[in-house]
């Protein structure tokens, strides 16, 4: 999730911890350990992809995290005066740290919380950034610097709505999800992969990619659309995905199809092999597109040191059409998908 919504949810959790004796100084702290985690993003891996599949990674681990929440505790206990005992503010502290990893467990670019085991957990159930998570949290915060003497409590209100809006996108999944399963049944694409993931800042409006074999198909569902004939139909478009062109293999490319279950697309690109994370993003707006080969004028391929390309900006006429297509409207997919060599079509049965 992003350092606000951390930062917040680090200092509801100290609050709420240390209770009656939380202080302002206590949701400053608490805000601190809450952003501590991703301060791995200032180590660089060598390349792109690199920094891609290791971010999240041992800084978000329980295995770090654990042992380092009770070091920090007892230097804190040693060289700083509290009012709490030290399992109290060893709790606080490995509360506020390990919260982080876990919210971000439910975001598509999952978590290594078990690292050093080669584990990444990826519930997919929210997008990265989500005003209704995070509002809460933020509204009984500035109440709670308001009405000082029910800081806890407040705090603890703003947790627990929070909470349980995250409870609602692991339902609003399942439901997305038979449904898809409902959808492809007795069809050519039963028994394919499936990756689903909520649009942007919303739980509402899903996204959902099944591969098959070179292509892919990308469709839309809400949990608005309309019931038709006992069940809720969608539209697809059928995507190229591609294939790897070399002979030789990539070690980088290797840890981005791990890293991505194998959602990849490879495309050429101006001589230019581009390979793309297919579960971050949507439409042709996907962040992580890296160029990871280069083709010479005798048709030879090279690999070269992955450059990541810059993302596209979203065109402000599918803003609306996302708008129309969260609401339930069907007849916008055709703005939300266009692409000329990517037709829309029925996934029929067999």
């Amino acid at each position: 999730m992003d350092s606000i919504t951390q930062a917040a949810l680090g200092a509801s959790v100290a609050a709420v911890v240390a209770g009656r004796h939380c202080k302002p100084k206590t949701l400053l702290a608490g805000a601190a350990l809450g952003t501590l985690p991703d301060l791995d993003v200032l180590i660089s891996y060598g390349d792109p992809i690199s920094d891609t599949v290791k971010h999240r990674g041992f800084s978000h681990s329980l295995f770090v995290l654990l042992p380092f929440s009770l070091l920090f505790t007892a230097l804190w206990y040693r060289f700083r005066l509290t009012v709490l005992s030290f399992s109290r503010l060893w709790f606080l502290i490995a509360a506020c740290l390990i919260t982080h990893p876990l919210l971000d467990s439910f975001t598509t670019y999952g978590t290594q919380l078990f690292w050093p085991l080669d584990v990444s957990v990826a519930i997919s159930s929210i997008f990265i950034i989500d005003p209704l998570y995070t509002l809460p949290l933020l509204v009984m915060l500035t109440a709670s610097l308001m009405w000082r003497e029910k800081m806890a409590k407040l705090c603890g209100i703003g947790l627990l709505m929070s909470s349980l809006y995250l409870v609602w996108s692991v339902a609003a999944y399942s439901i997305i999800n038979q449904r898809v399963h409902d959808e492809v049944k007795d069809t050519p694409l039963a028994n394919k992969p499936i990756f689903i993931s909520p649009t942007p800042f919303n739980t509402v409006l899903w996204r959902i990619i099944i591969l098959d074999d070179n292509k892919y198909y990308e469709g839309f569902s809400s949990l608005l659309d309309s019931k038709k004939n006992g069940n809720y139909p969608m539209q697809w478009a059928q995507r190229e995905r591609g294939y790897w062109q070399l002979e030789q293999t990539s070690e980088h490319v290797n840890d981005l199809v791990k890293f991505s279950s194998n959602f990849i697309q490879y495309q050429i690109i101006d001589d230019q092999l581009v390979v793309t994370d297919l579960r971050l993003g949507l439409i042709e707006y996907l962040p992580f597109r890296f160029v990871v080969a280069k083709r010479s004028p005798q048709k030879d391929w090279q690999l070269v040191t992955p450059i990541k390309i810059e993302e596209r900006k979203v065109k402000p006429k599918h803003l609306p059409a996302l708008w129309l297509r969260l609401l339930g409207n069907q007849d916008v997919n055709a703005d939300l998908c266009h692409i000329n060599e990517c037709p829309n079509l029925t996934v029929t049965k067999k």
